[in-house]
Parts: C-alpha cells; structure tokens; sequence
C-alpha cells in the first residue's frame, strides 16, 4: 500500500468525491470485506458492494485475499493507497497557473504554485512508478512566530536574499548532464489544529 497516491484521472477524482466511497477508502486502511464495511458504515452489503466495484474499477481498491465461507467466496479489499490526493490534472481545463498572474505576495498566486507542486511531483510519482525508480526530492516544513508585520516582512526579504544567494550558487546552465530542480518555498499564516 503506498502512502500516498495522486489521482490525477477525473473519473477516478470523481468516484473519490462520494461520501460514502470516501468512507469505505477510509475504512480500507485495514483489509475488509463488504460484510465487514456494511457494519461499520451502516449500509447493505450489497449496497457496499456495488461502492467496491466502483473503487476498484479505478484502480482505488485491489483484493487483499479471498476466503471461502460455505458455497460463496468472500472478498476482502483493501486500499491501494493510505490516503489520497487529488492532482489540479484531475480538471486540466482550469487548473491554476502561476504563471498568468506572478505575484509573490498574494495568496491566489500561492495557491497556484502550490497545485504547480501537486501536479508536478503526481506526474514525477506517475512515472518513477512505472520506471521502477525513487524521485530525488527534498522538503523543509517549519513554523515560525512573528512578533510584528514588521519581522514578517523583514523575515521574506532575508529568505529571498537567501533562497536567491543558493541558487546563484548551485546553478549550472552549461553542465550537460544537468537536472533542473524547480524550488518552492511559501510562507503562510498557520491553521490551528483541531483538537
């Protein structure tokens, strides 16, 4: 089971959306089978199944083990993945693009950048999966408390300086076995977590 998986299909996104679909995902962490969902989600077994069918048409579910029980074969099911994300491909027709309006202080254009990364390492996921080999990525996550806007500011313009002063650094646009790395960093007001 991976970790994560990035649905970048918009069947595939859409069948994700339904509740109770999102529900019996949820449940599939652990191995189950419909008679084991129904009880949990409080739904027919035959209702789970038809939900199973669809998750697993799209690649959402996969067959853990089948289990004889009298003159039936019972199927137990388990997620593809632990949880999922939903690729700005999924709606390739209007996804963002940071490009139409840079601005690196408004939290649209963040936004923006911030799908550019989900679509960008889903397809890099997509296609290390297929090559049978890992992506070479990095990521840094922090928080920092600001006393003023003031120090908020003053913060940014060192992070650039410094952010600038690296790639300056590092990059090399004669090397010809070269690799371009994109670098994201973003600064946000933190979302309280729920208790």
């Amino acid at each position: 089971m991976l970790d994560v998986a990035v649905i970048e299909d918009p069947a595939t996104a859409e069948v994700t959306l339904d509740p109770v679909r999102a529900r019996l995902l949820a449940e599939l962490v652990e191995p189950g089978s419909a008679t084991t969902l129904a009880a949990k989600v409080g739904l027919p077994r035959q209702k789970v199944n038809y939900h199973l069918r669809a998750l697993e048409r799209h690649g959402l579910v996969e067959l853990a083990e089948e289990r004889r029980k009298g003159n039936m074969t019972e199927r137990v099911m388990r997620a593809t993945a632990a949880s999922y994300v939903i690729s700005p491909m999924a709606l390739a027709a209007v996804q963002p693009d940071p490009e139409r309006s840079p601005d690196r202080l408004s939290a649209r254009w963040l936004l923006a950048v911030a799908a550019r990364l989900v679509r960008d390492v889903g397809n890099l996921l997509t296609g290390s999966a297929k090559a049978g080999r890992r992506v070479a990525t990095f990521a840094l996550d922090g928080e920092v408390r600001f006393a003023t806007a003031t120090d908020r500011a003053a913060f940014a313009e060192e992070l650039a300086a410094a952010v600038t002063g690296l790639v300056a650094k590092y990059h090399d646009e004669t090397t010809g076995g070269g690799r371009a790395h994109r670098v994201v960093v973003a600064v946000h007001p933190s979302i309280p977590k729920e208790s």
